[in-house]
C-alpha cells in the first residue's frame, strides 16, 4: 500500500499530528488520512467541522448496508473520525468530539488463517526461475526470516543492518506506535541472511533488505515478492505475509511455547489478542482427530 497524502491541508495537517505527536507509523497515518478524506467527500460539503453526530451514525449506516463493509473496516474508520475530531478539539476548531458516542459494530469473531507445517515447507522450498543470484537469495531471506520471527511485512522492511545479531540470531524490531522489541529468528534464517548479505550491493542506504538499486524496500515490493512464491507453491489456501505470521504463533503453541512468550515474540499489548491462537490451535487438533481416528473414515 502506498503512503496517502491528503489533499485538503486539514487533514493533511492531521496526518502530521498523529506522526509526530502520537508516535503512529506513516502507515497508520496514510489510513487514517483516506478515512477522514472519505468521510469529508461522503458530507458532499458540509466542513468537517460542522459534521453532526447525524451525520457520522448515517456514514457508518452507509458504509455496512450500501457499501458492505467489514465491521472490522468499519471499527477502523470510526477510530480515525474519533482521532481526528479530538484533534479537531485540541486545535480548537470545534468543542466537542461528535464522533466519541458512536458505538463501533461488534467484530466478526473468526480463527485467523494459517498454513500447516508441511504447507509452510512447501512455500519455502519453492524456487522462482529467471532470478539473479542476488534477488534469489534475498528473496529466501525474506521468506525465512517472516517464518522464523513471526514479524509483520512492516517491520521486515523497517529493519536495518544495525539492528541484526546474526551471531545470538535476535533482532531489534520497531513495531505499531514505534515500540521495540527483540525478536529471535532460527539457524535457517539466519543462513539465509548470511548468504544474502554476502550479494547485498554496496550503499549507503542502512536498510537490511534493499533492491538492485541499494534503496529500501517498501512494504508494496515485499508484498509482491510474497505474492509471486505464494502463487507459483501451488498451495490451495490464500497465503499473505500476515497468514504466515498467524502460522508462526501457531506453530510455536503446538509445540510447547507458552502464550506469554509468543505475545512478546509477536509484539502484542494484550495477552487476550495472542489467547486466539488457542483456538485455532484446537481447531487443527479437531480437523486431525477427524481425518485421522479409523471409525469415522469407516463410516464415511
Amino acid at each position: 500500500m502506498s503512503i496517502y497524502r491528503s489533499p485538503v491541508g486539514e487533514v493533511a495537517d492531521f496526518q502530521a499530528s498523529i506522526r509526530l505527536e502520537r508516535g503512529q507509523s506513516e502507515r497508520t497515518a496514510s489510513e487514517y488520512g483516506r478515512d477522514v478524506d472519505a468521510f469529508r467527500s461522503w458530507l458532499a460539503g458540509t466542513p468537517l467541522w460542522q459534521a453532526t453526530v447525524s451525520e457520522i451514525r448515517r456514514y457508518v449506516m452507509h458504509l455496512m448496508g450500501e457499501r458492505h463493509y467489514t465491521a472490522t473496516s468499519v471499527r477502523r474508520k470510526i477510530a480515525a473520525l474519533r482521532a481526528f475530531f479530538a484533534w479537531q478539539r485540541r486545535e480548537g476548531k470545534r468543542s466537542d468530539n461528535p464522533s466519541a458516542d458512536i458505538r463501533p459494530p461488534k467484530s466478526e469473531k473468526r480463527l485467523p488463517k494459517v498454513l500447516n507445517e508441511d504447507e509452510v515447507a512447501r512455500l519455502l522450498e519453492t524456487r522462482v526461475a529467471g532470478r539473479t543470484e542476488f534477488t534469489r537469495l534475498r528473496d529466501r531471506a525474506i521468506l525465512e526470516l517472516l517464518y522464523a520471527s513471526g514479524i509483520r511485512r512492516a517491520e521486515l522492511v523497517g529493519l536495518n543492518l544495525e539492528d541484526i545479531d546474526l551471531e545470538k540470531r535476535r533482532m531489534r524490531v520497531i513495531g505499531k506506535g514505534n515500540k521495540q522489541r527483540i525478536v529471535f529468528f532460527n539457524h535457517a534464517a539466519a543462513d539465509a541472511m548470511v548468504l544474502y548479505l554476502g550479494m547485498r550491493p554496496r550503499t549507503g542506504d542502512q536498510a537490511f533488505f534493499v533492491g538492485r538499486t541499494g534503496k529500501r524496500l517498501n512494504a508494496d515490493y515485499a508484498g509482491e515478492i510474497f505474492r509471486l512464491f505464494a502463487r507459483l507453491s501451488g498451495l490451495s489456501k490464500h497465503a499473505t505475509p500476515h497468514v504466515l505470521r498467524h502460522s508462526f504463533a501457531t506453530h510455536l503453541l503446538e509445540n510447547g511455547a507458552d502464550l506469554m512468550t509468543i505475545k512478546e515474540l509477536l509484539g502484542h499489548e494484550s495477552l487476550a489478542t495472542t489467547q486466539i491462537y488457542t483456538n485455532v490451535s484446537l481447531e487443527h487438533m479437531r480437523k486431525t482427530y477427524e481425518d485421522a481416528h479409523p471409525r469415522d473414515r469407516q463410516d464415511h
